[in-house]
């Protein structure tokens, strides 16, 4: 399957960096420039392994997606249950590495095309598509990853007490 992938540094720990990327509601939007409105389903109220949410996007598609892995600080990944016609398979995974004072985020998006004859024009024109899509959403992360808003929003959903962040990084120098 056709696979598309970008990677940025952003000046704050991993811990902080992945709760960025978990922000829902009126935060996500200051950051996240491919949703429209984003919402768990089933109930779920938190990301979680096995949790759904419904994603429309800026573009039209909605998109309903389950959540394969949920391994905070590192990782998180994603699968398509239910979306665009065009798709026969929608995957995406998020990592985050520790780097220098800051951390490197690693978004991948793998997908197929349906119906299947359509793969010789479909997978370089998704890969196109996606690559482009995936720029500009890292891009706007790291925009978020500087907005005290957003990091303010992320450090309550993690927990992160920031005067302890403070105090460990007084003790590096």
């Amino acid at each position: 399957m056709p696979q598309v992938s970008t990677d940025i540094i952003v000046p704050v720990p991993p811990e902080l960096a992945f709760a960025v990327s978990q922000t829902t509601g009126e935060v996500r939007l200051r950051w996240d420039p491919f949703i429209r409105r984003q919402h768990f389903l089933g109930g779920a109220t938190a990301p979680a392994k096995g949790v759904r949410t419904k994603t429309c996007s800026r573009l039209g598609p909605s998109m309903v997606s389950e959540y394969a892995s949920y391994r905070p600080p590192t990782s998180v990944g994603m699968t398509m249950v239910a979306g665009p016609w065009f798709f026969g398979r929608f995957g995406g995974g998020w990592r985050f590495e520790a780097e220098g004072s800051g951390t490197r985020a690693i978004w991948k998006y793998t997908f197929d095309v349906r119906p299947h004859w359509l793969a010789p024009i479909g997978h370089p024109l998704g890969r196109w598509l996606l690559r482009h899509e995936i720029r500009r959403r890292i891009a706007g992360f790291a925009r978020g990853c500087g907005d005290p808003v957003v990091l303010a929003a992320a450090r309550d959903l993690a927990g992160i007490d920031q005067a302890a962040l403070d105090q460990e990084a007084r003790g590096k120098e």
